[in-house]
């Protein structure tokens, strides 16, 4: 950040008082500009004992595959993102949301939530970041090709889960990956 949204002089990076960290601050007008974790928000659609999943036609991981989801927008609840973007990435309407899942990434600064839900009659198709969408069952999900760790442990613990009969929430964190030494 350069210059700050309330009068447009330069902000420099310093912590302010009462503060514990560095933020960026306005020179001019002294406006503490904070720099928050992304949200997003998506659905588990479930039909018929199938999960819908959308193949990313937009990096990153274009051309793999994922639960629709995306970041959530001011103004709504979380629930209501994720209805909104199982609709915009697989042009189906989520329905029956029950919260599910929350992850914390904390390496990135983001946050997922991930409700399960319905679908509307069963419709679906491919929405303009999806090059398509379609229903699996647990045994042909293309586990090798699931575009982002939370998905992939999602989609084993919803299995899990029916395999139990029981869907809890769970929350946890996924660790940056530590590389092996060369």
């Amino acid at each position: 950040m350069n210059f700050c949204s309330s009068c447009g002089s330069a902000v420099s990076l310093t912590i302010p008082a009462g503060d514990d960290r560095e933020r960026y601050v306005c020179v001019s007008c002294e406006t503490i500009h904070y720099t928050n974790p992304r949200v997003i928000v998506g659905c588990l659609p479930v039909h018929e004992g199938r999960v819908l999943l959308c193949r990313r036609a937009i990096e990153p991981r274009r051309n793999f595959w994922t639960l629709p989801a995306g970041f959530m927008e001011n103004g709504e609840t979380s629930a209501a993102g994720a209805a909104r973007e199982t609709w915009e990435e697989a042009e189906a309407k989520a329905i029956d949301l029950r919260l599910y899942r929350i992850f914390d990434v904390p390496h990135i600064s983001q946050l997922y939530m991930f409700y399960r839900c319905g679908l509307q009659d069963g419709q679906f198709g491919a929405g303009p970041e999806s090059l398509e969408s379609a229903l699996f069952d647990e045994a042909d999900i293309p586990w090798d090709e699931i575009a982002f760790p939370v998905v992939y442990k999602a989609l084993k613990e919803y299995f899990a889960d029916r395999r139990n009969g029981d869907y809890p929430v769970r929350v946890s964190a996924i660790e940056r990956l530590k590389r092996p030494p060369a």
